[in-house]
């Protein structure tokens, strides 16, 4: 059994220690794929570390997420942009669009995400799509970008069935975390009009940790509570969900 975490900050972990702790939970639950996204130019050497210390696990990506557009975020996307020349990336992200925190910025936001987007078309790479409280706003972009070359991961998805077709219908993966596991969530209900194969795992590590850790800071091993509740939603087995999303995540990322 093969396992994928398309999403964790792992990274921010400082303490060597703990770090290496982490990923042997991770090897112990047969998570051996991790996808570190990108958030400013600040994580760009810590993600460069996890990966330089598990080449064959830890997957890198570069993009400005939209809580971190601020005055300055041209000189941040061009510090960005330059690093992707320096390393290998898998995928531009994280990007897109968040109102929760701040509607002030939303036409930065706009801007940036169509610029990183316009990156991934020309790299030929996917993009990983932050959107929280957006949905209208990231699809009004996505609509506008549409096309062959346009495809990647619509991270933590949290929305209804309309918004889930309309994201795979656009060329999007589903990405799923800790939230499918929460009773009130309503994502499982959602999930049963949604084919499998269109779904990827995540943990959003430090965030969103699953039941039975809900309020806990996350972490990659906890993934397997995830693809466990996937199984159980989809009525197969915990291996046919690692299979398949892993299968996925392949397609995605190329690797």
């Amino acid at each position: 059994m093969l396992l994928t975490d398309t999403h964790t900050h792992l990274y921010y972990e400082t303490d060597e220690q703990k770090r290496v702790e982490m990923m042997q939970r991770c090897f112990d639950q047969h998570i051996d794929r991790l996808f570190l996204p990108n958030v400013d130019l600040e994580s760009i050497p810590k993600i460069n570390a996890l990966v330089a210390a598990y080449p064959d696990n830890c997957f890198a990506m570069a993009g400005l997420h939209p809580c971190d557009v601020k005055e300055n975020y041209e000189a941040s996307l061009a510090g960005i942009y330059e690093s992707i020349e320096e390393r290998k990336i898998y995928a531009i992200g994280e990007i897109g669009i968040d109102l929760y925190w701040d509607k002030t910025t939303l036409e930065q936001q706009k801007s940036a995400f169509v610029t990183q987007i316009r990156w991934a078309k020309s790299l030929a790479l996917p993009i990983v799509i932050h959107c929280r409280e957006a949905f209208d706003e990231v699809f009004e972009v996505l609509e506008q970008e549409r096309g062959p070359d346009l495809f990647g991961i619509l991270h933590c998805f949290t929305g209804n069935l309309d918004q889930a077709l309309h994201a795979i219908d656009l060329g999007f993966y589903l990405g799923i975390g800790g939230v499918v596991t929460y009773k009130k969530a309503g994502l499982d209900e959602v999930l049963k009009y949604v084919p499998l194969n269109k779904l990827v795992l995540e943990t959003d590590s430090p965030y969103l940790a699953p039941v039975p850790f809900r309020g806990k800071p996350n972490e990659s091993s906890y993934l397997i509570h995830i693809a466990n509740k996937v199984a159980d939603i989809y009525n197969v087995t915990l291996e046919e969900v690692a299979e398949i999303t892993t299968h996925n995540s392949k397609l995605i990322f190329k690797v």
